[in-house]
């Protein structure tokens, strides 16, 4: 038995998140990859087979205020809620993350307009951000007749000016797992006087966020990571306290309306964090991410990133130790004030060699051109786990 594997065992046994490993459905696979989606809580089957067969196939049309149908979106988003730094009341779970980024960003937008300071002409939008927050971005742009500035979060405080509306940033990078520093960048762009958006979808779950002590004013994710909500699992909106009133939705729906079965011709907004809500919730997928937010209970997120940054240092440690000299090279910060809870690799033949760690039962993915992405979940991720995917990681490079 190597040093590292005794290791790996002895951090195994004073790991306070052990127990939560077994509330999930998992196999002797090693599996890496929960940062494109979170693995099966063991609770979720059961539940959403009573509502399909009990409160869809029994109580039918009654469910929706029987069972609560009616207001999930609130009340999932205060499970949420505490997850990324949120007070009750400031979060709707609905529709997909690329419609939410599209609801905030034109709503900011509208709220830089509405304080009538200066010209504000322009958006700023993380130049390393995940394609399709740029796809949206540029998309809003031309719909409010603002110009787009694709900027990296580096760039952003230098580009800040009072011709800036608002600006859309990624807390952590996608590909190489870098995690931006999203108090000075909010703070940075209350000075310029613009809105600030988040995209949370590589943090929530895996860091502590502070969305309310750092005064954030809008932010997105999705939950089908971290947060383990199953396979397009909806995502979740965030729109700070004091801001609800101001926030101008480009989808008002019926069920933003602020009396939603009356049926009026004339929209009128929902108070709070209704305004974010569009059309029917979707229900099936939203009450199985709320049974999985269950394995939450009793976990602080304080513990789940001092696990993180365990879990991602010893990987690194345990890959210096096994794979050949030269053959990869992290590009993921060092520095644990940088670092999501992910270790992107660089590779030549990348593609190839994760092919080949998959059909040895470690499962990370491929991101073009060159990098082995493995994420990190320390609800389920044990050292055990990371000392072998880093060990036969090793074996297949040589």
């Amino acid at each position: 038995m190597s040093e590292l594997t005794t290791r790996a065992g002895a951090l195994d046994a004073a790991d306070e998140l052990a127990g939560v490993r077994k509330q999930f459905v998992l196999d002797e696979v090693v599996y890496l990859d929960g940062n494109s989606l979170g693995a099966l809580p063991a609770n979720v089957p059961g539940h959403v087979e009573d509502v399909v067969r009990r409160q869809w196939g029994e109580l039918r049309i009654r469910s929706w205020g029987e069972s609560g149908w009616w207001t999930a979106p609130e009340r999932i988003g205060d499970r949420i809620a505490p997850l990324v730094g949120a007070a009750p009341g400031q979060i709707v779970v609905g529709d997909s993350t690329s419609v939410n980024v599209f609801k905030a960003l034109v709503a900011a937008v509208r709220m830089a307009e509405s304080t009538g300071s200066g010209d504000r002409d322009e958006i700023l939008v993380d130049a390393t951000t995940f394609p399709t927050d740029g796809y949206i971005a540029e998309s809003a742009a031309r719909m409010t007749g603002r110009t787009l500035r694709p900027v990296t979060p580096a760039e952003v405080p230098g580009s800040l000016s009072d011709r800036t509306a608002a600006v859309l940033l990624n807390h952590v990078d996608y590909r190489t797992g870098r995690l931006h520093d999203l108090p000075s960048l909010t703070a940075a762009v209350h000075a310029a006087g613009a809105v600030a958006v988040w995209d949370l979808c590589h943090s929530a779950g895996a860091l502590p966020v502070g969305l309310d002590e750092h005064g954030v004013d809008l932010a997105v994710g999705c939950t089908y990571k971290y947060l383990n909500g199953g396979p397009g699992s909806p995502a979740y909106l965030y729109v700070r306290r004091d801001l609800q009133d101001r926030f101008d939705s480009p989808l008002p729906g019926w069920n933003s309306h602020a009396e939603p079965f009356g049926m009026r011709p004339a929209f009128e907004p929902a108070a709070g964090a209704l305004r974010g809500r569009v059309g029917t919730p979707d229900i099936l997928s939203m009450l199985a991410l709320e049974a999985a937010l269950e394995v939450w209970d009793g976990v602080r997120i304080e513990a789940v990133r001092a696990k993180s940054l365990a879990l991602t240092d010893f990987f690194l440690e345990c890959v210096a130790a096994y794979a050949p000299e030269g053959r990869v090279e992290s590009a993921t910060p060092v520095a644990h004030s940088e670092r999501g809870s992910q270790v992107a690799l660089r590779c030549d033949d990348a593609g190839d060699v994760m092919k080949r760690l998959i059909e040895r039962g470690v499962v990370g993915d491929f991101r073009h051109p060159d990098v082995l992405r493995f994420g990190f979940t320390p609800l389920y991720v044990g050292f055990a786990d990371v000392e072998r995917a880093a060990r036969v990681l090793g074996e297949v490079l040589r």
